[in-house]
């Protein structure tokens, strides 16, 4: 409700914008009120698990989902939701469909239990969606029946499209003829972040000139890293000006449970902007970039991401299919849930 984004908000609000009625409830743990809001054709409920207590809020939704009782249930978000999409469409007597856009068993490895109300979700759905087709078949594996488990891909919000680089480092105080390989979003051991520093380092070797730009929070070691500049958050709005201020971007990800499964909104907003990528060669970010070779570099490898680095920056390549649109993908879901057969 405060930052509308992604998946969350575009697949319903562009549903809502074909005809249909959406309803959707989030469910939050910071001791917030409830509310109730329509907007962009849809009905937003928010309901806190601190405020209501465990019991009150699954009382509180599930009177919500009998007296709505909608045709489709979609739980997506985490693993709690595709359990609680389940209980809910039982109880209204809707059709489920599960959605997923990491493996969310990697989020807390440590929770079997939960891993197996996930699975059970997973299994009786009537429809199972993926950000992609690694996912799509863990998810599948799970199944012992019904449609197969539909690739549902991520998608840059709209307002990523390509800017003018000089008044994008304008806007940002950035020199004007620095150049500039980027990193933008969360800084994680797990996932392989710290690689990035190292290739980097051998990259600036070649081209001293050479300027990382990190947004967010990175960590000391980073920052204490010659050459290094860092943003800080940024407001959203500001975020299609960062990228479009690179000459290169870069995405890293690793070989876990986590990684494998990972299609990273950034990378779709960097391919949105037509900036030049170099990414970690998981399967799933080979499969988002067409396998590609000149933007992969193999994983845990940080002499070949830099070679990478200083080949786009010589030439810079843009050879990789744009990501699809959410509109594009509404039109998938839609047509998805008017087809899918009851499971």
């Amino acid at each position: 409700m405060e930052r509308p984004y992604g998946r969350f908000h575009f697949l319903p609000t562009l549903l809502a914008a074909h005809g249909h009625e959406v309803r959707v409830t989030l469910c939050s743990h910071r001791s917030l009120p409830s509310i109730d809001l329509k907007r962009d054709g849809v009905h937003w409920f928010s309901r806190d698990i601190h405020t209501l207590g465990l019991l009150e809020l699954f009382a509180q939704l599930q009177q919500e989902a009998e007296s709505f009782r909608p045709d489709w249930i979609v739980g997506c978000s985490d693993a709690w939701y595709g359990w609680l999409a389940q209980r809910l469409a039982h109880r209204a007597g809707s059709r489920l469909l599960v959605d997923a856009y990491d493996n969310f068993e990697a989020y807390m490895p440590w929770n079997l239990p939960l891993h197996w109300l996930w699975r059970r979700a997973v299994r009786s759905a009537d429809l199972v969606t993926a950000a992609g087709p690694q996912l799509a078949d863990r998810l599948q594996s799970y199944r012992r029946s019904g449609e197969p488990a539909a690739v549902l891909p991520m998608a840059a919000d709209p307002e990523f499209v390509p800017l003018d680089k000089t008044a994008c480092r304008q806007a940002l105080g950035l020199p004007i003829q620095a150049t500039y390989v980027g990193y933008v979003g969360s800084w994680s051991a797990s996932r392989g972040s710290s690689l990035l520093i190292d290739a980097f380092r051998r990259a600036r070797a070649v081209r001293p000139d050479l300027q990382l730009l990190l947004s967010g929070r990175p960590p000391r070691e980073a920052l204490d890293e010659p050459g290094v500049t860092a943003t800080g958050y940024l407001p959203d709005a500001e975020l299609p000006i960062l990228l479009n201020a690179l000459d290169l971007a870069c995405v890293v990800t690793a070989d876990t449970h986590f990684g494998r499964y990972s299609y990273p909104a950034k990378l779709c907003e960097a391919m949105a902007c037509n900036i030049p990528v170099v990414a970690t060669a998981t399967g799933a970010v080979r499969w988002m970039l067409g396998e590609h070779a000149e933007h992969l570099a193999p994983l845990g490898n940080p002499k070949t991401y830099a070679e990478r680095m200083l080949a786009l920056l010589a030439t810079p390549c843009t050879r990789y299919q744009r990501p699809p649109s959410w509109e594009d993908v509404a039109v998938k879901l839609e047509n998805l849930l008017s087809s899918a057969p009851r499971h």
